[in-house]
């Protein structure tokens, strides 16, 4: 069962079968002899799907807004594709006998299925059956369990890398875990709703326990903390990691960054909450104050991809004694609600003073960061946040900031955002101290 609920849902063999069997199900259900058939309803099903789907992209990607980031045009394809078997199927069940009725259900259902599964691989969202039923990871742990017996802190040597002086023992296990817990909004009183994921390399879980460096890494919108564990495969980067630099890497904390799935609190303390304060205040002092982690910020940074890269970089400008490393994944160049008036007007109440307070590009215009350092990164076929990340990165080239510009393969999916990150991890564990920088 473990093998099935693992089989890769991105890559290889089951979604090419799924969308073989998807090609055969719209031909079983575009199979009628019947001229009027082709000549009128399959015509009319088509032109009712294409209005259906226009009008779905113009309330989504001009209308309303909800997501930072456009709907991929191959993406739009494939819900065409959807809605058109649904609307073969719905044809089929008039002046059909009951056996016809039943196979159109059945074909409708894998012509939909073939679309969600290339949709899914064009994100990279769920590559697994257990990520898409929310299953747990196999290598989760009882948040209880963690420090049921507290590792003793590992001595070390002032300056020195933190690899050069650790030893592991024998009974280090050869690789991390993922546990999940409630991280609360003490100060900020952020509405968090979902429960935190944490990442643990094998070196925690030894005594004696070397101080490791903290990760803080930020969702998307829409998103949520999991997303990291299921599409970016956090764990199995960073055990891949450890596994080179003797059971060492970051601890890596996925906090609720949004509150729910489909809001968008913009990273900034306002009207729409105080999720500022909630991941540059509440978050820390829980870290600090729950986990045997190294307690100096100048050792710790923040990573997020898409909402949660413009998050990054913001928290890092904004708090740069917290957080004075960065890796802004797929980035905007500003926090955004859709438009520049719509996004000052419902979270700053029109104060267009106060928008630019938080905004990435006018800090680095106005304030000096002479301790932080960052990496801004973003898929090479990402045609609409590419150029948006290079204002960042050339904004903060003239700002001083010593940053590092990355182009990966992939355009605004977990191609680009994995690769991002697993690509910065030899910068970041020489900002973090683990290695000699």
């Amino acid at each position: 069962m473990n093998a099935v609920l693992d089989w890769d849902l991105v890559h290889g063999a089951v979604p090419a079968v799924v969308t073989v069997a998807g090609l055969v199900a719209g031909a079983v259900l575009l199979s009628r002899r019947d001229r009027r058939w082709w000549s009128r309803t399959v015509p009319l099903v088509a032109a009712a799907c294409a209005v259906a789907v226009f009008l779905l992209w113009l309330v989504v990607d001009v209308l309303w807004k909800p997501f930072p980031d456009p709907v991929p045009h191959g993406v739009v394809v494939w819900i065409g594709v959807a809605l058109f078997g649904f609307g073969l199927a719905i044809v089929w069940q008039w002046r059909s006998r009951w056996p016809r009725r039943g196979l159109s259900v059945l074909a409708c259902l894998v012509v939909v299925l073939a679309a969600g599964a290339n949709i899914n691989a064009h994100y990279g969202q769920f590559p697994s059956l257990r990520a898409a039923f929310e299953l747990p990871p196999a290598n989760e742990i009882p948040f209880t369990s963690l420090h049921s017996s507290p590792g003793r802190p590992a001595p070390r040597s002032p300056g020195q890398p933190l690899l050069d002086g650790w030893h592991p023992p024998s009974t280090m296990p050869k690789n991390g875990v993922v546990t999940q817990v409630s991280i609360p909004a003490t100060a900020s009183r952020f509405p968090v709703t979902r429960a935190a994921y944490l990442y643990l390399p094998p070196a925690y879980r030894t005594s004696p326990r070397p101080l490791l460096p903290v990760l803080v890494l930020l969702h998307g919108q829409p998103g949520g903390p999991r997303d990291w564990i299921n599409g970016g495969q956090i764990a199995t980067m960073m055990d891949r990691f450890a596994a080179a630099h003797k059971g060492i890497a970051p601890v890596v904390v996925m906090p609720d960054a949004t509150g729910s799935a489909f809001a968008n609190p913009l990273c900034v303390d306002s009207r729409l909450g105080h999720s500022e304060t909630y991941l540059t205040g509440d978050v820390p002092g829980w870290i600090k104050k729950t986990l045997q982690v190294d307690p100096d910020n100048s050792k710790w940074a923040v990573a997020g991809y898409s909402y949660g890269g413009t998050c990054a970089l913001q928290l890092a400008l904004r708090k740069p004694a917290v957080f004075p490393t960065f890796v802004d994944i797929s980035g905007q160049d500003e926090p955004t609600l859709g438009s520049r008036a719509r996004t000052v007007d419902e979270a700053f109440g029109g104060d267009e003073q106060a928008f630019r307070r938080f905004n990435p590009v006018d800090l680095l215009t106005t304030h000096r960061y002479p301790g932080s350092a960052g990496v801004v990164s973003v898929g090479r076929s990402d045609s609409v946040f590419l150029p948006q990340q290079k204002r960042v990165f050339e904004a903060a080239q003239r700002n001083g900031i010593n940053v590092t510009w990355r182009e990966t393969p992939g355009a605004h999916n977990w191609q680009a955002w994995s690769a991002g990150l697993s690509d910065s991890l030899a910068w970041l564990a020489g900002r973090m101290g683990l290695v000699k920088q």
